[in-house]
């Protein structure tokens, strides 16, 4: 996998920058033009159609990473506090 260096080669803001803006999109479901507002008020002019760019070509690398470092949850869950209602009457399990 590329290192941050080369993923970042040639772009003029600092990686933090980008990854903040790209996980903004994806977490929080924000258009492009509410990121492009949420930086302007944190004094970083950035257009819209950056903010495109950077989510098009790090998302996919961003998912990738975050499911490599996953461990998984297991074959094993647990339920706490089931209420059933059977014939109208609430039982707890």
């Amino acid at each position: 996998m590329k290192n941050s260096l080369t993923l970042y080669k040639r772009h003029r803001f600092p990686s933090e920058i980008i990854q903040y803006t790209v996980r903004l999109y994806y977490r929080f479901n924000l258009s492009h033009r509410d990121i492009e507002d949420l930086l302007a008020e944190k004094g970083i002019v950035v257009t819209h159609e950056s903010i495109r760019l950077w989510c098009n070509k790090f998302g996919s690398v961003y998912t990738r990473k975050l499911k490599n470092q996953h461990q998984g949850y297991g074959d094993t869950f647990f339920l706490d506090e089931v209420f059933v209602k059977i014939q109208g009457n609430q039982l707890y399990l």
